[in-house]
């Protein structure tokens, strides 16, 4: 099979069951695609059921079909984690062996201290685990009024920093995060993220001025390895944060899923051969972490839609992937990431759709796009 560019989609937090060790991350009976399915009474997924979306576990309205379109399975993270980014390194064969550091009793007093010193500031509100929508109504009064910034984090390893666009200003609120990330460096925190917002009391929202500071992958990944090989690599969404630009030959930041699957369409007219990197955040930053099942179930309707335009675009020597990063059960007690499985779906017109069993790592999507380009590597995984 001759394969010159494949296509990775990502929809970020869309898990499909708890994984066997769920239970040392408090995430036992999580599963995301089964239960909004089951909460809504059913999902209509017409495109991904073709492709064999019901085959790999049981999806009320979404059932298995005896002549799936994709192969298709299900794939296990082998880093310990059910972080962002620790899902996508591993996608790009880069395990994560230890944890990433998370504080969800809030920062100790030796990491603030340091952060003070070195962003110039004398205090700061929150510091604990929190929605962010949520600690901008509990705090945004106060920040306003003492011009102190609220740093907060969740049940990832990140260290995020709000502020009011009025009281800090975008450009001073990104050097203080990128000064933040050097103190965060020393202790492995996988992201320092800017959050600002806007509006008055009962009407804070934050705004599409996010930006991510993340630590660096800490070894090659196969977006190194393709880039090297002279194969140019896209990403789309919130990937280049992700990988901190490594490995990235042009970046494309996106506003929602929509904008997403927009520029993945343009970008079908102007990269005609290597990998084109989506992650669709929405259903994870949206809807998983507040726990908006209807809003969730009607995400994945609409991404359904948006496969049905993108799949007759595809040229014969295009290749497909469809997968997660981890879960975000929005039926499940709080607001984090869950333990699970991740669904995969891999879809070319020259290939022949197959079941692909049950994956022991992600990265088995990496040394499968190696393998295809024809680039050698040393990553571990197996070959689709």
């Amino acid at each position: 099979m001759k394969i010159n560019r494949a296509i990775v989609i990502v929809l970020d937090s869309v898990g499909a069951g708890a994984l066997p060790d769920a239970n040392d991350f408090g995430d036992v009976g999580a599963n995301t695609l089964g239960h909004i399915a089951e909460h809504l009474n059913g999902l209509h997924l017409p495109y991904m059921q073709q492709m064999g979306l019901g085959n790999i576990l049981p999806i009320k309205g979404v059932p298995p079909t005896d002549t799936p379109t994709a192969s298709f399975g299900i794939m296990m993270e082998a880093s310990r984690s059910k972080d962002t980014m620790a899902g996508h390194w591993e996608m790009m064969g880069l395990i994560v062996e230890k944890p990433f550091p998370t504080y969800p009793q809030g920062f100790p007093p030796e990491i603030l201290d340091k952060f003070y010193k070195t962003a110039g500031v004398s205090h700061a509100l929150g510091n604990k685990a929190a929605s962010g929508t949520e600690i901008i109504a509990e705090l945004g009064e106060e920040h306003i009024k003492t011009g102190f910034p609220i740093v907060y984090t969740s049940a990832d390893s990140v260290f995020q920093i709000a502020a009011h666009e009025e009281i800090i200003p975008v450009p001073q609120l990104y050097k203080m995060c990128a000064q933040a990330r050097r103190v965060c460096d020393e202790y492995q925190i996988g992201r320092v993220i800017a959050r600002p917002f806007i509006g008055e009391k009962g009407q804070f929202a934050r705004t599409a001025n996010r930006k991510d500071y993340p630590m660096d992958p800490p070894g090659k990944t196969a977006l190194d390895v393709l880039k090297e090989n002279g194969f140019p690599v896209v990403g789309i969404g919130k990937i280049e944060d992700i990988f901190a630009g490594k490995g990235i030959t042009r970046a494309i930041h996106t506003k929602s899923n929509d904008h997403g699957m927009q520029c993945l369409m343009e970008e079908l007219d102007i990269t005609s051969r290597g990998f084109i990197f989506v992650n669709l955040v929405d259903f994870d930053m949206v809807y998983g972490h507040r726990n908006n099942i209807e809003g969730y179930g009607r995400a994945l309707e609409t991404f359904d839609r948006q496969l049905g335009e993108l799949l007759p675009q595809l040229r014969e020597d295009d290749l497909l992937i469809i997968t997660a990063d981890h879960g975000c059960d929005p039926t499940f007690p709080g607001t984090d990431h869950t333990r699970e499985y991740v669904p995969l779906l891999v879809y070319s017109r020259e290939l022949k759709p197959r079941p692909l069993g049950t994956r022991k790592m992600f990265s088995d999507i990496g040394v499968s796009l190696l393998g295809w380009f024809g680039v050698s590597h040393n990553f571990p995984g197996m070959v689709f």
